[in-house]
Order: C-alpha cells, then sequence, then structure tokens
C-alpha cells in the first residue's frame, strides 16, 4: 500500500478509517510541521473526525482549515469532507459516544435503567477483548516475549489506571525471572530507577490519554540510554510509541467513567504465557518453587483438619 495512498494516480477515498489513519501513520516522517501536528490529532483524537465541522477540529488541533484539507489529500483524499465521510458513517452505524460519561451513568440510575447499565459494560469488555486480540499477532507477542526473557533488566512501568495491571504482571513475570522488575520503587521516581539502564535492558511503559508525564519522561530518557521499548498505550502515535521497539494497541472504550483496562488486563496476561513458554526450563522449576515456598510458610489458607 502506497503511503500517500494513490494508485496510478488516482486518489482512493472509500477507505475505512483504518486504513485512513494507517496511511496518516506511514505518512508522518514525510510531512511538514503543520501536516504532522493535525495529522497526529487525528490519531490521536480519530473519534472527534466524524462529529466536528473542518473550523473546529481545525480549531481543536492548533492549524488551520486548510492544512486538513492538504493533509486528506496527502492521504489520497480529494479534501476534507472525503476523508471525514467514513468516520462519520461508522458513527451511522455505531452506538452513540458519551463525553460526560459521569452523568450518563448517574442518569442511568436515577432512571432506573441498571440493566441497560449492565448490558453495556458486558457489550464493551467483549468488543475491547475481540478488538485486541484482531489486531494483536502471535508474532508480536513473542517478538516482545522473547525481549523480556532475553533483557539484562527488563523495568516495568505503569501508573494511575495502569499502576496495578503493571505491577502484577511485573510480580508474576518474577516468580519465572529474576529480571523483571516494577518501578517506581517507594519513594523515587521512574527516571530515578532508570538512571543505570542502558542497552540490554528493556522498559515495558503502560500509559492512556491522558497521557502520564513521568511515563513519557521516562521512556524519553530510557529511549536516549540506548533502552528497548516495549510501549503499551491506546494509539499508535501516542508519545511513548515513538520510536518504540514494540508497540501494542489497547482498546479502552467502556460506558463508565474511567478507562477500561479489560483488555490490558489480557495482554498482559497473554504476555506473560508468551514469557514463560519462551523462557528456559528452569523457569518452569522456579514458579513450582516459588509456590511451594508459600504453601511451607503459611501464606496459603488451608483448612485446619
Amino acid at each position: 500500500m502506497k503511503a500517500n495512498g494513490v494508485a496510478n494516480g488516482v486518489a482512493n477515498t472509500d477507505a475505512a478509517p483504518p486504513e485512513l489513519l494507517e496511511r496518516l501513520l506511514e505518512s508522518l516522517p514525510t510531512l511538514s510541521p503543520q501536516l504532522r501536528k493535525a495529522a497526529r490529532y487525528v490519531l490521536d483524537h480519530p473519534s472527534e473526525v466524524g462529529v466536528s465541522s473542518i473550523t473546529e477540529f481545525a480549531d481543536a488541533s492548533g492549524v488551520k482549515p486548510n492544512t486538513l484539507v492538504r493533509m486528506a489529500r496527502a492521504v489520497g483524499c480529494d479534501g476534507y469532507d472525503g476523508f471525514r465521510a467514513p468516520f462519520r458513517e461508522v458513527i451511522r452505524a455505531g452506538r452513540p459516544d458519551f463525553p460526560d460519561r459521569a452523568r450518563w451513568l448517574q442518569s442511568i440510575a436515577r432512571g432506573g435503567r441498571h440493566g441497560e447499565l449492565l448490558t453495556e459494560m458486558a457489550s464493551d469488555s467483549l468488543s475491547n477483548i475481540e478488538a485486541l486480540f484482531a489486531e494483536t499477532t502471535a508474532g508480536a507477542v513473542k517478538a516482545a516475549a522473547d525481549r523480556i526473557v532475553e533483557a539484562r533488566v527488563t523495568y516495568v512501568l505503569g501508573l494511575g489506571i495502569s499502576h496495578g495491571v503493571a505491577r502484577n504482571f511485573a510480580y508474576l513475570a518474577g516468580m519465572a525471572l529474576e529480571t523483571v522488575v516494577a518501578i517506581p520503587k517507594s519513594g523515587s521516581l521512574p527516571v530515578d530507577d532508570l538512571a543505570r539502564a542502558g542497552r540490554g535492558d528493556v522498559l515495558l511503559a503502560v500509559t492512556f490519554e491522558p497521557y502520564r508525564t513521568e511515563v513519557v519522561q521516562a521512556v524519553r530518557q530510557a529511549r536516549e540510554q540506548g533502552v528497548a521499548i516495549i510501549a503499551i498505550s491506546d494509539s499508535l502515535a501516542a508519545p511513548i510509541a515513538v520510536g518504540a521497539e514494540h508497540v501494542f494497541c489497547v482498546p479502552t472504550d467502556t460506558a463508565q467513567f474511567f478507562t477500561s483496562t479489560v483488555a490490558l488486563s489480557a495482554l498482559f496476561e497473554t504476555l506473560m504465557a508468551f514469557v514463560v513458554a519462551d523462557a528456559p526450563d528452569a523457569v518452569v522449576a522456579n514458579i513450582e518453587r516459588f509456590h511451594r515456598r508459600h504453601e511451607e510458610i503459611g501464606v496459603y489458607w488451608k483448612e485446619e483438619d
């Protein structure tokens, strides 16, 4: 596929949103600064394309409307209307978005529609997992798992909504590999824990929009020090994805106010399975020894005879 979406001199304006976004991503290095600024905003906010006028979207992205027209033409569309049309079609065919979901949740509760909410939550959770595995290949997961297994040290970083899931991965991986550690450590900043990191090390970083400054800074510092980056986010254009060796996009759609981590948990569980599968045989013995030690010291509850 050509990055600008043009074949034999004929513009292809029938592309679906995913293909248009892919073209934008491939075109980023060749675009002018203003076109790149517009393209990055589109990649970060694709749900706004179909609901905003060209003037509204230009104001939001900080560029002129004509810049959006030139950006659309750069990926093979006749103009911005042709670029926006597929995004509008998706909205017509799909469910509505709720930008103020906290108030929407409260309105459902007042209206006694908790059954609708339960259905929406179940549907979103299943859709997120389906979308994750539809876009993630076994080869991509294996390559990231191999990097973790072979690394001198793998630092795992997730803050806010991602903190618990990232820590759990580091805890489980630590049963098998002594080289996996969670950061930040108590009382320190992520950048502090990466001070001695370098080539041969890996930073597995997670952040979703709005992106955490500490995570972005840690990724940039690690990259400058030669650390390989495994980025997990909600966009290929996320700041931690730039220059990353491995990138995983995780769907986070949900009917509730907070970001969904269902698909993130599924990705981490899958990555953990691949780590164990790709690790030396001694890894299984490490895991068994870990559980046996917990049993011996009474960590696991047992009913008295």
